[in-house]
């Protein structure tokens, strides 16, 4: 007999066509006023043969809350790395396949299942501020081929609205990647209108910090190549020294600000790994375009000395007319290690001069580098940041990269959601201050040798595991395409701020006691199935529930 099987699990689960469904329902949630919460409806024909066409559609007494996705699979060729760099057993899979992560916009209406695969739709709850406290059922219907099936999800509103986002979030977002992908010009009007959406959907799920590519950002570069050039200010080389053009900076700050983003890093102003050469940059010599440092030019070459002296007072001058000055953070070079410490603590003491007692952020693994007072925001990998918690070092950020592949949390295509969404529960613990993610749009192989499309090609040429690059889609038209992993991270950002809350009404002691294993919680040790992490919220929003006057 023809028959429409439906199930709704929660969002930490990963779907695939292929696998049994899960067996955990997940018939019932609560949220905060302004947040994002989210349920999964499993969908497969029963009784039939192959493909046929059906009717949905979703009934609420909450309209305009719910938006409804369409989980699609993605090709991943490197699942996890093999040995040496290797990986842990807890993955989903170890081998080449499709993995769900990409959330088409879904309307109601025409929808065809099969016999042969599952199918997978997330609805996306997002509770209005205001809305009256009580239960609100979601009921998800399908019909056709004479068979019909309905499930119903409760949210359970809880009248108190998540605090502002305390923690800096960045995802390095590539400015060149959606210049390249959608063919148009840089700094072209329609690069902006890309750049403004694009932005607008990082800043919708939790990113704050963006980094601004004062110039062209020195990152993930192959030796003696160049990335397309992104530069914001414009240069002039003359007999009398550089005249520089700001007007992009402007508007890329003031666009950012209206997307919703607080804070700007400038971009890496010596190249990555050691900080031994310029970035690549262009300016115009007698009306022609020319590169006039990069890799040729030695860090400490007095050209290029002279070029940041004149450049980087005048930069401060339009951040401090943005009203950003206080906002600011400065990046050197990205991921300098112990061997390069010499030559970093020269290049820190240049900057000094010119920035004074701005910060300097950068990605590093060893305290060395705030023992000896060269970097005032520390940004280390978790499965390395022990040595910076023993010294209670602070401000301190963290963050994950390809590297991050055995033991603690990440965002891999093949890992299990919850290992991406206990880092909200992590940062709190350890209150850490901000965290980085180098790929929002990074559609690009390894060391950018050539453009890749982000539906086929997943681990950039088959050098990082899976979903480390990117967390986000081209779509057509220009319009930004979600991920699970995206908004898996934005949940975990949000019970972040839900703890926080919460221990702003009963006093951190109260909230450390309800979270269950807490004292033996690390980076790389963390309970490992998703119930936990879906009970504890809903302790926390009771508890916050219970505070309310």
């Amino acid at each position: 007999m023809e028959g429409i099987e439906l199930r709704l699990v929660s969002p930490l689960e990963k779907i695939f066509p292929d696998r049994p469904a899960p067996e955990a329902s997940f018939s019932a949630g609560s949220a905060l006023w302004g947040e994002e919460t989210a349920f999964q409806a499993v969908l497969r024909r029963t009784g039939g043969w192959g493909p046929g066409e059906y009717i949905w559609g979703l009934e609420t007494a909450l309209p305009g809350v719910a938006q409804v996705f369409r989980v699609e699979t993605v090709p991943c060729d490197l699942a996890a790395y093999p040995e040496p760099q290797g990986h842990d057993e807890d993955y989903l899979a170890l081998q080449a396949g499709l993995f769900p992560d990409v959330l088409e916009k879904a309307e109601p209406g025409k929808i065809y299942l099969s016999s042969h695969r599952y199918t997978a739709l997330w609805v996306d709850l997002t509770v209005p501020e205001g809305t009256p406290a009580g239960s609100y059922p979601f009921t998800l219907w399908v019909r056709g081929q004479g068979a019909c099936a309905q499930a119903t999800f409760t949210l359970e509103v809880v009248p108190a609205a998540l605090p502002p986002q305390r923690l800096l979030f960045t995802q390095w977002f590539h400015v060149d990647c959606l210049a390249e992908y959608y063919q148009v010009p840089v700094y072209s009007e329609a690069h902006w209108t890309l750049i403004e959406r694009f932005l607008r959907m990082a800043a919708e799920n939790g990113m704050n910090t963006v980094l601004t590519p004062l110039l062209t950002p020195p990152l993930d570069t192959e030796v003696g190549t160049e990335r397309t050039c992104t530069q914001l200010v414009e240069v002039e080389q003359t007999p009398a020294g550089y005249r520089f053009g700001f007007d992009r900076l402007r508007r890329f700050v003031q666009l950012a600000e209206r997307c919703g983003i607080t804070h700007f890093e400038v971009c890496q102003l010596f190249s990555q790994w050691g900080a031994k050469c310029a970035p690549n940059i262009h300016g115009t010599v007698s009306g022609e375009d020319r590169l006039l440092f990069g890799w040729d030019t030695p860090a400490d070459d007095p050209a290029y000395r002279e070029f940041l002296q004149q450049l980087l007072p005048q930069a401060l001058t339009v951040f401090t007319e943005l009203g950003v000055r206080d906002r600011l953070l400065f990046h050197l070079s990205d991921e300098p290690s112990p061997a390069h410490l010499e030559a970093y603590a020269e290049r820190r003491a240049f900057l000094r001069e010119l920035l004074g007692d701005l910060p300097v952020m950068d990605a590093i693994s060893d305290p060395v580098f705030c023992e000896q007072g060269l970097i005032d925001v520390p940004v280390s990998a978790t499965d390395h940041i022990g040595p910076f918690l023993e010294r209670g070092q602070d401000p301190l950020w963290a963050y994950t990269c390809c590297g991050q592949n055995r033991d603690v949390g990440n965002r891999f295509l093949a890992m299990s959601s919850y290992r991406n969404r206990v880092l909200g529960l992590q940062l709190y613990k350890f209150r850490i201050r901000g965290f980085l993610q180098w790929g929002y749009n990074f559609w690009h192989s390894w060391h950018s040798l050539y453009a890749i499309d982000p539906y086929r090609c997943t681990d950039a040429g088959g050098a990082f595991p899976g979903g480390d690059a990117f967390s986000v889609y081209p779509g057509p038209d220009g319009q930004p395409v979600a991920s699970l992993r995206l908004k898996v991270f934005h949940h975990a950002l949000q019970d972040l701020r839900a703890l926080e809350l919460l221990e702003s009404r009963i006093g951190r002691q109260e909230t450390e006691a309800l979270i269950e294993g807490f004292d033996d919680l690390q980076f790389d040790r963390y309970p490992a199935n998703a119930a936990y992490y879906l009970d504890l919220r809903e302790k926390v929003n009771r508890r916050i529930s219970a505070s309310l006057p």
